[in-house]
């Protein structure tokens, strides 16, 4: 069932029309009226097998403005690591007891880094953090010894964009208070850096469809030069 402020946005555009990046920005935030900061995201849809590996992809990226979220992060770390991550801002730091805590059900966190001699504690709670898209991964930049540089990559606004079953991509962009142009630069540091990963197999059109939303808005397709 659409509620009414579904509505109201549905009356000021048309879903079925191809916007300029300019128009789609100004359109979703003017239809951004909940009464919280509402979330931008963006929906990529790519001309993908995703069932073949060397098609899915995936990364990390700290977009130019952030994302006005506040992670929660937790750290796996003994010792002056421990000490260190600490001091550079983690929300949790533990090691045996923080997979106590997981194990219980207690995942207190959004993000999760592990130094890499603690991989071997962490994959005691890999079934619970996997299924999440919590558990550490070096290819993310979350298995690391640089412990301040990871959390700082995460707190300053470093989105995960990888493939979805469909091969589509959905990831936060930024938030409906952003300017206009803080959200039009994020879109286009994401989606250059996912027309550079384009895979070698790949032929014809690689971008199908792109479409942006408030958490609270309509999706609305767009298109970039």
């Amino acid at each position: 069932m659409i509620g009414k402020r579904t509505k109201n946005a549905l009356k000021s555009v048309d879903v079925n029309k191809l916007y300029s990046l300019n128009e789609v920005v100004k359109h979703v935030k003017a239809n951004a009226t909940a009464k919280f900061d509402e979330t931008v995201e963006i929906a990529i849809n790519l001309n993908i097998d995703a069932k073949k590996a060397e098609q899915n992809i995936r990364g990390v990226l700290s977009l130019p403005h952030g994302t006005g979220k506040v992670y929660r992060v937790a750290v796996f770390a003994r010792g002056p690591k421990a000490e260190e991550a600490k001091k550079a801002g983690a929300d949790l730091v533990g090691a045996e007891e923080l997979v106590d805590q997981v194990l219980k059900g207690e995942i207190l966190f959004d993000k999760c880094i592990a130094t890499p001699d603690m991989m071997g504690v962490v994959g005691k709670v890999a079934k619970v953090l996997g299924p999440r898209g919590l558990m550490p991964n070096p290819k993310l930049g979350t298995v690391t010894m640089d412990v301040t540089a990871a959390l700082s990559a995460i707190k300053g606004g470093q989105v995960e964009y990888r493939t979805e079953k469909a091969g589509v991509i959905h990831s936060r962009v930024g938030k409906a208070s952003f300017s206009e142009g803080a959200l039009e630069e994020n879109i286009k540091a994401l989606l250059d850096v996912i027309l550079k990963s384009r895979p070698a197999g790949v032929k014809g059109t690689y971008i199908k469809k792109l479409s942006l939303s408030s958490t609270m808005g309509p999706g609305l397709q767009f298109s970039v030069e």
